[in-house]
């Protein structure tokens, strides 16, 4: 195992060192595996986007059959501005046991894995297919998603469960919130600030939509679901970023921020953006339009994640605690792209190496011995493929 590890982390230099902010071309990181497998005998096939800038891949190793196992991984990171790193985030950096780079646990170990067992995938004699699904723009609401699942349908084969190496500490994850990313865009009206009340500040409204929409998060979190698996155990509401206006010394004349929300499985996320949206229309915008009939708001949802529902977790969970002898089950509260495929009808689980905890921080990192726990994974899922 040594030298796959060794190749696993030579991989995950490789993956780091691609700037895969979400939104970015993917040029880059997609032909780089591309090429690899290619190297090993394998053809990728690759779903675009609609500027053709950002792609998905899809490969199969071992027979052209239905059934066998999806391992699948985003190869998007976030952005690294504003934080405070000891090294390069773009250049994998050894200290002791942990590798620190960004996407390094989130999730590009998991990716690293993947790709390094290939020679192994290749050899072991697989009587089931083993199929790597790599997909675009999860950080920002799992966009590559439709993209993908819209491809495998053209494919003449039907995999059978989806594995998802999500950091989840190696432990059997059947079930997450959903994530509503959403966006207001806010239309005021320019004036003097000598006399702000001729015009429509755009900023004093986002402002009173912001107390409204933590509100409805207080309101949400004094009444949990009893029992309920998740920390915590209900909808999260949060307002990420905000920008707008011009002058200190003129009105604001548009202001924008950026919000989610992460509803309960089974709850209607709609319903939360119904309330706010009336409110806007009801209470916000007729002031606004008194003034200037062109002030407006506009409250857009970019992405509907959905959940995790663990009742089709079933045939995924028994597959991976059958060959790691895990009994146990879990829930996060992160969202994943496991719920678009369990959506499209795929038994799907997330699991994976390395801690959730690091992701999206400065200096985050993945140990070598997570990276092991993962390649171990892996070969035992193939062991399980080759026999049948």
């Amino acid at each position: 195992m040594s030298s796959t590890l060794d190749s696993a982390i030579d991989i995950l230099a490789r993956l780091v060192s691609f700037d895969s902010i979400s939104g970015r071309p993917t040029d880059e990181i997609v032909g780089y595996v591309s090429d690899y497998l290619a190297d090993h005998g394998i053809e990728a096939i690759l779903s675009f986007d609609d500027d053709g800038q950002r792609a998905n891949l899809f490969a199969t190793i071992g027979p052209e059959l239905d059934g066998g196992v999806v391992l699948n991984g985003h190869t998007d990171v976030v952005p690294v501005e504003g934080q405070n790193w000891s090294s390069d985030p773009f250049t994998l950096t050894r200290r002791e046991n942990r590798l620190h780079g960004r996407g390094s646990v989130d999730m590009k170990g998991f990716l690293a894995c993947v790709l390094a067992s290939v020679p192994l995938f290749k050899s072991i004699g697989l009587k089931k297919p083993i199929h790597i699904a790599f997909s675009y723009d999860e950080e920002i609401g799992g966009y590559g998603m439709p993209v993908l699942l819209d491809s495998m349908a053209g494919l003449p084969i039907r995999p059978a469960i989806v594995i998802v190496g999500e950091p989840t500490e190696m432990q059997l994850i059947t079930g997450h919130k959903g994530g509503f990313e959403m966006r207001t865009e806010i239309s005021g009206y320019e004036v003097h600030s000598c006399n702000p009340t001729k015009g429509v500040n755009a900023i004093t409204y986002a402002v009173r939509l912001i107390a409204k929409i933590e509100q409805i998060a207080a309101r949400l979190a004094s009444n949990p679901y009893p029992g309920s698996p998740y920390d915590p155990p209900y909808c999260t509401i949060n307002v990420g970023t905000i920008e707008g206006g011009a002058a200190r010394n003129a009105t604001a004349g548009w202001c924008n921020f950026n919000w989610e929300f992460r509803p309960m499985p089974g709850e209607d996320g709609r319903k939360l953006i119904a309330e706010i949206t009336d409110y806007a229309a009801n209470e916000l915008i007729p002031e606004m339009q008194q003034i200037s009939p062109m002030a407006g708001i506009k409250i857009i949802t970019e992405a509907p994640v959905p959940a995790l529902d663990d009742s089709n977790a079933a045939d995924a969970a028994a597959f991976v605690s059958q060959i790691t002898g895990l009994n146990s089950r879990d829930v996060v509260s992160f969202g994943t792209d496991a719920g678009y495929f369990s959506d499209n009808g795929l038994s799907t689980a997330v699991f994976g190496p390395g801690s959730i905890s690091r992701a999206h921080q400065p200096d985050e990192y993945i140990k070598v011995e997570e990276l092991s726990e993962g390649l171990d994974f892996l070969a035992k899922v193939a062991k399980r493929l080759a026999t049948g």
